[in-house]
């Protein structure tokens, strides 16, 4: 695979070292140590072996970058204007039951903007990235969402909402209103990552989910939007980094769907 990114290159030379590990975990699932987070978020022995290796190699190539992760959280804190953003394993609860739909998620963020996105998806072999004005890709090919008009007839993905949520109905209520707008049913394959690729390459036409973390979304946000694709929040903090209600969709059903989740917007405007 030809990607001619500095960036890009090592995010992708890490991914491949990582995911070899990962495979290999993920057909041992039952020899795998795991801890509990907190309600419904497990941690395994597999996510602090591939983020080891990851973070390994990123640091190899750029010793003074910054680094935001899922398990380790922060190093090289005071670096604010390079910083990779990883989660070595989207779809952790999928990944320990065995089901294959989980990835390995990388974002370079540079002056508080993401510039690059990778995804990849080890049991599949596909590999969504995107630089910064120069499209996006699956493999070799390049990716557009959708052309879908009309929001009735679309496809939407969501996620959550997390066991120990504290809006956990209004979440459902969501649910519902949209649920009773789409012909198509609700789709919720539980890796945030993958249902952003999945807008991006036309799959999908929207997606929205809240409580997310900025490591669940920074590499599917530039994908998105280098696929010509929205990304809105329903949150306004300044700093994207802080938001976590997201909604991505082609151009053509985004004013219509974020008006519909809006309508049950718990966080008002």
């Amino acid at each position: 695979m030809r990607i001619n990114s500095p960036k890009l290159n090592i995010m992708y030379k890490a991914c491949m070292k990582a995911s070899k590990s990962l495979i290999r975990d993920f057909g041992e699932i039952e020899n795998l140590q795991v801890s509990s987070k907190g309600p419904g978020d497990f941690v395994s022995s597999a996510d602090k072996r591939t983020e080891k290796i990851i973070i390994d190699e990123l640091l190899k190539a750029y010793p003074d970058y910054g680094i935001l992760s899922e398990e380790v959280g922060q190093i090289n804190e005071k670096n604010k204007t390079n910083r990779w953003i990883i989660d070595p394993i989207d779809g952790t609860s999928n990944f320990l039951n065995g089901i294959p739909q989980f990835a390995i998620s990388i974002g370079y963020e540079e002056d508080k903007e993401i510039k690059n996105g990778l995804i990849y998806d080890p049991i599949k072999n596909e590999l969504f990235f995107a630089e910064v004005g120069s499209g996006a890709f699956l493999n070799n090919s390049r990716i557009r969402v959708s052309k879908k008009k009309n929001l009735k007839q679309s496809l939407i993905g969501t996620g959550g909402p997390k066991s120990n949520s504290k809006i956990k109905k209004e979440i459902y209520l969501e649910f519902l209103e949209v649920s009773k707008n789409v012909e198509i049913p609700l789709r919720k394959f539980g890796s945030a990552s993958l249902d952003l690729a999945s807008v991006a390459c036309g799959r999908f036409d929207g997606f929205w989910q809240r409580e997310l973390s900025y490591w669940d979304i920074a590499a599917g946000i530039i994908i998105i939007r280098e696929a010509g694709g929205f990304v809105d929040f329903l949150d306004h903090d300044l700093d994207e980094s802080k938001k976590k209600n997201l909604v991505a969709s082609n151009s053509l059903i985004h004013k219509e769907l974020m008006d519909l989740i809006n309508k049950k917007n718990i966080e008002k405007n």
